[in-house]
């Protein structure tokens, strides 16, 4: 019996979503869409909790992008709230922006010294631009390479080794070489063109990107009781599927970790509701050198709710994934050894011709949301 679908798409998610919508409109196909999960929007999803705030269940995302394409393509879908996330470090007690700048240099240093150290700064390097660390260090002057080593201390390294399960000595030097300071007194967080939230939420943005005729959605449904790689193809509920697949999921997973679990980081959130209208100034506060968690994301910030006398924060717990049901993989552990590893379960896949991985679980890749919506978008290009 012929099946009632052109294409397949795993995982709805940003990527899976955006796939699933062009295969279905630009290309006229017939596209089945399966969710492990009882809902759709992948990590971006949002819902209200039991006190009326609408919370990012899987950790706070924000939206920014400097692609024109990718902003005109999710406004088809959502109007946006005007947001420019601006983040502080709780260093001692002291909030101070980070990235760090030049008001975060006044706040730990104090007016008089910022003051030189700025002339200082601007002379060597240029105002309204971004230094990294290691430029810093580089620096003669002792009160610039001092400033490098403060960032480091004080803004990088316990925030990294929280992050990153790893000791001072394991961080990648590279990586700390790219801590950046900003020679301005611009607070945002991002300096993308296009920021926002969406309006009425990340979920229902999905929906909207998802409500196409040619498209069907089964939620709850774990692919990998359904599809099953095999020698002479790809088979979907036992039969031979030979149409388009874009696969979003980890790609160990689809394999049955035959090489071995690729390693990542996963997170715990222990969210909070206390009887307030805020319980902190900005929409997110980093803890950089104490606390066992990494952040606090208070959602009423980002959201532009307005509930008087409640608000719901998370905190964010950091830890080695272990694969144990409930689990969620976050981040890609990305060194030579992982890659590797990745590279083996991404040749299995290049043994079927119409199979397609896309997004961060199956790249193994960190991505931010404007990017894996670019990522989709040029896919389908290819594939309509």
């Amino acid at each position: 019996m012929p099946f009632a679908f052109d294409a397949l798409v795993i995982g709805a998610g940003l990527a899976g979503s955006v796939a699933a919508r062009e295969l279905a409109e630009r290309g006229g196909r017939r596209v089945l869409l399966l969710e492990r999960r009882p809902h759709v929007a992948g990590n971006t999803y949002d819902c209200t909790d039991e006190h009326g705030v609408l919370i990012h269940q899987y950790g706070p995302h924000i939206f920014h992008t400097q692609s024109r394409r990718v902003f005109q393509y999710l406004t088809r879908f959502t109007d946006w709230r005007e947001y420019e996330h601006r983040v502080v470090a709780n260093v001692h007690g002291q909030l101070m922006p980070v990235p760090f700048n030049l008001t975060s240099l006044a706040i730990a240093f104090g007016e008089e010294k910022a003051e030189r150290l700025t002339r200082k700064l601007t002379d060597a390097y240029g105002a309204e631009c971004r230094v990294t660390i290691l430029e810093l260090r580089q620096n003669t002057d002792p009160e610039i390479s001092a400033l490098a080593d403060y960032v480091y201390e004080n803004i990088f390294k316990t925030y990294t080794m929280k992050q990153w399960g790893t000791t001072p000595e394991q961080i990648d030097p590279a990586t700390t070489a790219r801590v950046p300071v900003l020679l301005s007194t611009d607070d945002r967080y991002f300096q993308d063109a296009y920021q926002g939230m969406p309006a009425k939420g990340y979920t229902a943005m999905v929906e909207a990107i998802l409500d196409h005729p040619n498209i069907t959605v089964e939620l709850g449904c774990d692919a990998r009781s359904r599809l099953t790689p095999e020698e002479g193809g790809l088979r979907l509920d036992g039969q031979l599927f030979t149409g388009t697949v874009i696969y979003t999921g980890a790609v160990d997973e689809l394999f049955s970790h035959q090489f071995g679990q690729l390693p990542y980081r996963t997170l715990d959130f222990r969210f909070e509701t206390h009887d307030k209208t805020w319980y902190q100034t900005h929409g997110t506060v980093n803890y950089t050198v104490d606390e066992d968690y990494t952040r606090i994301t208070e959602f009423k910030h980002l959201t532009g709710q307005r509930l008087p006398g409640v608000t719901t924060i998370v905190k964010e717990y950091s830890r080695a994934y272990t694969g144990a049901d409930g689990e969620v993989p976050y981040y890609a552990i990305i060194n030579e050894e992982n890659r590797a590893l990745y590279e083996r379960y991404r040749a299995l896949c290049q043994r079927y011709p119409d199979f397609h991985l896309l997004g961060r679980l199956a790249e193994y890749q960190y991505y931010n949301m404007d990017a894996i919506v670019a990522k989709a978008l040029e896919l389908c290009d290819r594939l309509v």
